[in-house]
């Protein structure tokens, strides 16, 4: 497919670090030959990279999430593999190919009056190879599990989830933000509304939403909607652990009779380096247990990471973070 960028086993060599006596997970898993072969793998999960940060960009974010795709893979190539992790069930597919567009982003004045337009136009050609490859690992009968980039990828995973199976599908965002933005200029804000004006969204739940970075209109709007609602943070954090995982349980029936998919953005961690990091969110093993949850029901559809930022200092961290999310999803 143009614009993607398909893997094998020389692609990840240089991530890998074997050591003799033990088997890395990078050792063990699956690679296709081209899309057609998905279909015919006896694994059950596709994983795939988008590293970009140009929604985030366009969202007046900080950059970094375009780093997180190949921090996450050399964390996960060199877990072990073992009876545990079962790296079989995992096809390792590739990344979308935003080198060109990320060119073109650093090539704009931030001076242009239209910086952020031309920022938009960018995501909107990542947006239409995300929903191609979405459609094609669904039709073919797998979960996708993404590792972004920005939050503007969501658009794409709706996208391309409901036209393989034919009619919208409903989405359940651990966030502390909506993205439910004017749907004006294409960025990492408004991938769901976006999604919902062009009619592949359904039931919508928010959980863990920050009050203080809400806009009224989005709460006003969500008030008035019989399919979108949220859990602030701040109600959550007065309850005892058990009642949080509680709501979360609820949140997830809500949406989980039918096809849903599964979002998780990086920002609702405490102190996780992010495009927006806080220091007030969900401990990671909160996290992973809301993964474990999820994991389990039978209608969910995909699984999506995303807004994590990487650099020297922080890489191992988010490395070992996004593995662990990985692992915890598929077992």
């Amino acid at each position: 497919m143009e614009g993607f960028k398909l893997y094998n086993e020389k692609s990840i060599s240089k991530y890998l670090n074997t050591r003799e006596g033990e088997t890395k997970f990078g050792e063990k898993i699956c690679f296709v030959q081209d899309f057609e072969a998905i279909k015919k793998s006896t694994s059950k999960y596709v994983l795939f990279g988008i590293p970009e940060d140009i929604g985030v960009r366009a969202n007046l974010g900080r950059s970094g999430a375009s780093k997180s795709w190949e921090t996450c893979l050399r964390s996960l190539l060199n877990i072990q593999a073992n009876q545990y992790t079962k790296p079989e069930k995992v096809i390792l597919l590739g990344e979308i190919d935003c080198t060109e567009a990320m060119e073109k982003a650093a090539n704009i004045d931030p001076k242009d009056p239209n910086y952020i337009q031309k920022l938009g136009d960018l995501v909107l050609k990542i947006d239409a190879i995300t929903s191609a490859v979405i459609k094609k690992i669904v039709v073919a009968g797998k979960i996708p599990i993404i590792i972004g980039g920005g939050h503007n990828n969501a658009y794409g995973n709706m996208k391309g989830t409901s036209e393989a199976l034919k009619k919208p599908i409903s989405v359940l965002n651990i966030d502390a933000h909506t993205d439910l933005r004017k749907t004006d200029i294409r960025h990492s804000g408004n991938g769901f509304s976006f999604a919902r004006k062009d009619g592949y969204l359904a039931k919508y739940r928010i959980f863990g939403l920050h009050q203080n970075y809400t806009p009224q209109y989005i709460f006003k709007d969500m008030q008035h909607s019989a399919n979108d609602g949220y859990r602030l943070f701040e109600h959550l954090i007065l309850m005892p652990s058990q009642k949080i995982v509680q709501a979360f349980r609820e949140e997830l029936e809500f949406v989980s009779h039918d096809n849903f998919g599964f979002e998780l953005d990086c920002d609702a961690i405490k102190g996780f380096p992010s495009s927006a990091e806080t220091p007030s969110g969900f401990a990671i093993n909160m996290i992973r247990n809301f993964i474990r949850i999820a994991s389990e029901e039978e209608h969910i559809r995909y699984l999506h990471i995303c807004e994590a930022t990487s650099n020297q200092t922080s890489e191992a961290k988010v490395g070992k973070a996004l593995s662990y999310f990985i692992t915890d999803f598929i077992r």
